[in-house]
């Protein structure tokens, strides 16, 4: 057995050479070996493309602040393994990691599991073993890739969101918009309720297709829940019943108030089953989120911002954040580092031409691409660009160029933000 939390650590980290294996029969197998904690956990289930960490994360703080206590799985983790499982924003204790690991590793120790299962299918059986034990009163788990084949989706939820669907992860889940839309779609549950930010028709009429087959509720937001930026930076939300004003939200960028509004639709469906929220949790849980790495400013005289933006979508979002009012800059120092399976082109078409000067980097991952591949595409935009692979040293290479007035913005990765968020802190 491990015994400790880095030969823990070790032991899962190996499991992703078993890579990713779309499909559910190794999480149901792993769950019954271990009495299928799941099964007593009321969940709320939450996939999509881009935001479904921030409305999770926005989720759990209101929740949290109405009293109850609340478990919330997401991936991947920036710095820590133990950031991926949390209850009441606490990560799991070290020590925890060990001993539920020891104690999955001994039921499949000798099986066809030992050599099989995935690391996201191990992780994600660690979760809800930890949050039955610890009895939550609601669990929040965010896919993890897709949603029809994903580990997570071997739970009966309270209510599931779907909060957009764009490209992403084609060699996984189809190269069309209306193949991952479809796979996307796969959390919608028999008699269930969903919500869902997608506006693309034809996307709709696929969700809404699904939900009739199923006999599942179907709210949208801009529909059913709707909000409404101010002037003065706070939004106003207006939903089945509730209506709130002035509220603020402590995430910047314009995009989060649809992640906003899509929380407080799936709080008003949970207020419906018995869940008492008060008003006071709702203000106080998106005035105090804190949700790492999206928008996230960790350093002023030079603006440091860390973003996770690692395609299209996350990219033009951040592109607008950029020319927003909470960023004035003369110069931007972009540092970027990509996954090589990811939408490079298109990334760079929105946040290349913001950029004075571009440093390209590598993430210690093998599914990096290499800072020449992208140094290629850069060039198309005429801007300047220096490759630097190491991600630390190309943050204090652009730091080293910036004045009081400039912007460092790191992204183009989870991973390239993750090896240098410990730097801020």
């Amino acid at each position: 057995m491990f015994r400790s939390y880095n030969k823990s650590i070790k032991y899962l980290f190996g499991l992703q050479a078993t890579g990713i294996k779309l499909g559910l029969s190794n999480t149901f197998r792993l769950l019954r070996l271990l009495n299928n904690p799941h099964e007593g956990l009321k969940i709320i289930h939450i996939g999509g493309t881009n935001g479904k960490g921030s409305v999770a994360a926005m989720l759990s703080s209101i929740l949290d602040r109405a009293g109850f206590k609340v478990g919330l799985y997401t991936s991947p983790h920036l710095a820590n393994f133990t950031e991926r499982i949390k209850i009441n924003s606490r990560e799991i204790p070290e020590s925890r990691v060990a001993e539920i690991t020891d104690l999955i590793y001994a039921k499949i120790e000798g099986t066809d599991l030992d050599h099989d299962i995935t690391f996201f299918e191990f992780t994600t059986a660690m979760s809800m073993l930890y949050f039955a034990e610890q009895a939550v009163d609601i669990a929040i788990l965010e896919v993890g890739m897709g949603g029809r084949f994903d580990s997570t989706n071997v739970v009966d939820p309270l209510l599931s969101v779907i909060t957009n669907v764009s490209i992403d992860h084609q060699q996984y889940l189809g190269e069309t918009i209306h193949d991952i839309a479809f796979e996307k779609a796969g959390i919608i549950k028999e008699g269930g309720i969903l919500i869902t930010g997608v506006t693309q028709p034809s996307i709709l009429d696929l969700i809404r297709e699904k939900c009739l087959i199923c006999g599942s509720s179907l709210y949208r937001v801009g529909k059913d829940f709707k909000g409404t930026r101010m002037d003065d930076g706070s939004f106003n939300y207006c939903g089945l019943k509730d209506k709130h004003s002035g509220l603020r939200l402590n995430l910047l960028g314009r995009h989060q108030l649809v992640n906003a509004v899509t929380a407080l639709g799936a709080i008003e469906i949970l207020k419906e089953k018995c869940f008492k929220i008060k008003d006071e949790a709702i203000y106080e849980g998106l005035a105090n989120i804190h949700w790492p790495g999206r928008l996230e400013i960790v350093g002023r005289d030079p603006l440091i911002v860390l973003d996770c933006a690692h395609n299209p979508a996350g990219a033009k979002a951040l592109g607008d954040a950029l020319s927003d009012e909470p960023f004035p800059f003369s110069r931007l120092f972009l540092v970027l580092g990509m996954m090589g399976d990811k939408d490079c082109k298109s990334l760079i078409s929105e946040l290349a031409p913001l950029a004075d000067l571009i440093v390209l980097t590598q993430p210690m991952m093998d599914r990096a691409a290499p800072p020449q591949v992208l140094y290629e595409e850069v060039k198309k935009y005429h801007k300047e660009a220096k490759i630097v692979p190491d991600v630390k040293k190309a943050v204090s290479f652009a730091l080293s160029l910036a004045q009081k007035e400039d912007m460092v913005c790191i992204t183009g990765s989870i991973f390239t933000v993750g090896e240098v968020v410990e730097l801020f802190r």
